[in-house]
């Protein structure tokens, strides 16, 4: 099929026994030649990742806590993993240099990133593939704003160099050298960067799940896998929930059309869930939905004004006053005289107040009205649009299932569909949703 990028996830790195899983995917087919990877993750239910506790070590050192017995915990980890790989990088000198570096106030960034760094170079020597750092590779501006098409150019100018290849996921750096990471889950973004310097035909995100499923297990009993998904389908699950692939590794692919390939590590036979511009015939199942998720912890504004549509920058002035206090809002319904304000409580902790006083200065309205404690669902399927009657099943079957939607948004694609209910309604409204449009058309 051409060449192929494999990124690997914390669980499928987590241990010497999953290491060896990947060595026999990787030399069961020529063509994967570069590698990214994670931090070690869970080896069972109860045990820390790696990334975990090296944040508790910046901690510890920042609150004058002793340190050292955490520090000992992901040094025996790494010496067991090299130990039952039967490879020698020198672990302990780049142990006593991450000591050296955390002690003297290194950043978080830094710390954090170790967990790929080391791992990287396990991997790489169990592998007999070259070890190639992202970090001067993976460039930041000194704001910490990520630099695209430096990047491209910068990584692949060095992978060209090397046959085969393993990177360090997670991170980069500044221009000065100091190193940046992405946000958690960050491995899949560089995975996806790799993948498109290269021009890979295929871009393998390898994880302990196969593929993606039309809702959370967790609350629907045994949902239907999901063969094929669109870029845009996946954005869209991505951002409400479904979190297979980190939401901002899609754009790097996306650009140059790469497929991305879900797979899973311990069932490495399964064809997983492809990602691509336009799902084929042969991959379309007959279900109108691709799939639903969603998310808890929201707070809707509700702002009433008469005449609001006449009045010149009404909008405006309200994104203002979030942005004074550094807060993106999700999503913004509105009507000719209303407009709602969706919000994470997590980003309004402790400004609310403050919010609402502003926004009543400024904006004299009517009224403001707010809704806490609520949750978004979203409806997710490309082939919505040419269906009739999707909104009267969907809210049909809400109405069944006792849930009151206190707040509807669809895009304008006509891709999805978004309702907002309380917090109590979340569970009760995905297993509702998936019946409607699953589960009786099977």
């Amino acid at each position: 099929m051409g060449l192929k990028v494999s990124k690997f996830g914390g669980t499928s790195v987590a241990d010497a026994i999953q290491l060896g899983k990947v060595k026999k995917i990787l030399d069961s087919d020529s063509e994967r030649r570069y590698v990214v990877v994670s931090a070690p993750g869970k080896r069972y239910s109860d045990d820390n990742k790696i990334t975990d506790l090296l944040y508790l070590c910046k901690t510890h050192i920042e609150h004058n806590v002793p340190y050292d017995q955490v520090f000992q915990v992901i040094c025996d980890r790494y010496r067991s993993i090299e130990m039952n790989l039967g490879v020698d990088v020198g672990l302990q000198k780049h142990f006593e240099e991450i000591r050296s570096n955390m002690v003297s106030g290194m950043s978080t960034d830094y710390i954090a990133s170790r967990g790929e760094y080391l791992n990287a170079l396990l991997v790489a020597a169990y592998l007999g593939y070259d070890f190639v750092d992202s970090a001067g590779l993976v460039r930041f501006d000194a704001k910490g704003r990520f630099l695209y098409e430096e990047t491209n150019e910068a990584l692949r100018d060095e992978l060209l160099k090397h046959e085969r290849a393993v990177v360090p996921g997670f991170y980069g750096s500044y221009p000065d050298g100091r190193i940046k990471t992405f946000s958690r889950g960050g491995s899949d973004i560089t995975g996806s960067l790799v993948a498109k310097a290269v021009g890979a035909q295929v871009y393998e995100n390898w994880t302990d799940v196969s593929g993606f499923l039309m809702a959370d297990p967790r609350i629907v009993k045994q949902p239907k896998p999901i063969k094929a998904i669109t870029y845009k389908e996946l954005r869209e699950l991505s951002y409400m929930g479904a979190s297979v692939l980190h939401e901002d590794a899609i754009f790097p692919v996306r650009q140059d059309d790469i497929p991305i390939n879900i797979r899973n590590t311990n069932e490495p036979e399964h064809p997983g869930t492809m990602i691509i511009s336009k799902v084929p015939e042969h991959l379309h199942d007959d279900t109108i939905i691709t799939g639903v998720a969603g998310r808890k912890d929201f707070t809707v504004i509700g702002i009433y004004k008469n005449m609001m549509n006449a009045e010149v920058g009404f909008v405006k002035r309200i994104l203002s006053i979030l942005e004074d206090y550094d807060i993106s809002f999700e999503h913004l319904p509105s009507g000719i005289d209303t407009v709602s304000v969706v919000i994470s409580n997590q980003a309004l902790e402790g400004k609310l107040e403050d919010i609402i006083e502003d926004l009543e200065r400024k904006l004299n309205p009517d009224t403001i009205d707010i809704m806490s404690d609520m949750a978004l669902v979203a409806t997710v399927g490309c082939g919505m649009a040419r269906k009739l009657g999707v909104s009267a099943r969907l809210f049909g079957a809400l109405y069944s299932a006792g849930v009151n939607v206190r707040m509807i948004d669809q895009g304008s694609s006509e891709m999805n569909i978004i309702v907002g209910v309380g917090n109590a309604d979340f569970e009760n409204a995905i297993r509702a949703i998936y019946k409607a449009f699953v589960e009786k058309e099977q």
